[in-house]
């Protein structure tokens, strides 16, 4: 066996899911592979005193190298405490979209404490068993497993689709139940990537299929992805700057929110962080086309996506002030 996710200092997602089903509110799910991210993602949750889910693709896990994603994670464990003064945040480090049973095991062996296992575009019954098999592997090593059920519509890093398909509430009962997941990925409605929906439509998560789904499961944690809401004013000043993105836009932050205050105890983020980061380099290139010092633009991008991160912890996914329960 590999590396304990514990040794790290990293905990796995049950007791936050359990506490966020109870409380109303959602674990902040931020996927990085760079210093600066990781940077921006602690700071903003130790200032706002949340638990953080750190996600890693598989595309982010060969960019960055899994043996330092894993002493990132393990580093940002030391970075909360020491922002904190001792007390710490509850972080997890979670694998996003594992398409294969040797992926997932990999990661855990690895240190993560949480993977995915996306079986959506499989067979149902297909789907069935390579999750039951991922989650029986992963909790040997008391590793949390989240499944999925639908399929978003959308590009984002590795995973695209071309078309959504809605998850239907008949069958998350029978899923959970046969596979042992700890947590459920349901499409109803939000997509992958920044360009989700045209400007001038009204895109809606379907709270109704949500509440079939809850009343079927009840308490079972519930997880929304491809759940960035696209801030048009982000849009507009990388266009500003010289960037050259269409127009789009996402789930509003207030559909989100009502999300959270249900059975979604999870959202992930990941666009509305790289449009941040994107339009604060864009400003510096565009004032100063002379810079070359990567820290001169690298650290506007970390502040930026530090403050857009406090922003959703506080008024979209509720997770403010959450730690110290969760911890205690």
């Amino acid at each position: 066996m590999g590396i304990s996710f514990s040794s790290l200092g990293l905990v796995n997602t049950r007791k936050m899911f359990a506490k966020a089903v109870k409380g109303g509110f959602a674990i902040p799910a931020y996927n990085f592979n760079n210093l600066e991210q990781i940077q921006a993602i602690i700071s903003a949750c130790v200032e706002t005193e949340s638990p953080v889910i750190l996600q890693v693709s598989s595309g982010a896990r060969k960019y960055a190298n899994q043996t330092l994603l894993r002493y990132l994670a393990q580093g940002a464990v030391e970075y909360a405490k020491e922002l904190s003064k001792g007390r710490g945040i509850p972080i997890a480090l979670h694998l996003d979209h594992g398409d294969t049973f040797e992926l997932c095991k990999d990661c855990i062996e690895f240190g993560f404490s949480s993977v995915m296992i996306d079986g959506s575009h499989h067979p149902y019954e297909e789907n069935v068993k390579l999750t039951k098999k991922v989650v029986e592997y992963a909790h040997q090593h008391d590793v949390t497993v989240e499944g999925e059920l639908g399929m978003l519509a959308g590009v984002e890093d590795a995973v695209s689709s071309d078309k959504h398909v809605f998850t239907s509430p008949e069958e998350v009962e029978d899923f959970t139940k046969r596979t042992g997941v700890d947590s459920l990925a349901i499409a109803i409605g939000t997509s992958h990537g920044a360009f989700k929906f045209k400007p001038g439509t009204d895109p809606k998560i379907r709270i109704d299929i949500l509440r079939e789904i809850e009343k079927r499961i009840p308490g079972f944690p519930i997880v929304l992805h491809g759940s960035s809401s696209v801030p048009q004013e982000l849009i507009e000043k990388i266009n500003k700057f010289g960037g050259k993105m269409d127009n789009a836009i996402g789930i509003s932050e207030e559909q989100l929110r009502d999300a959270a205050r249900s059975a979604v105890c999870k959202i992930n983020i990941d666009s509305d962080g790289r449009l941040a980061m994107t339009a604060a380099i864009r400003e510096v290139f565009y004032k100063n086309p002379a810079e070359f010092d990567p820290r001169k633009y690298l650290g506007p991008a970390r502040d930026a996506l530090k403050e857009l991160y406090k922003h959703k912890n506080v008024h979209v996914l509720g997770s403010a002030g959450k730690a110290p329960e969760i911890m205690g």
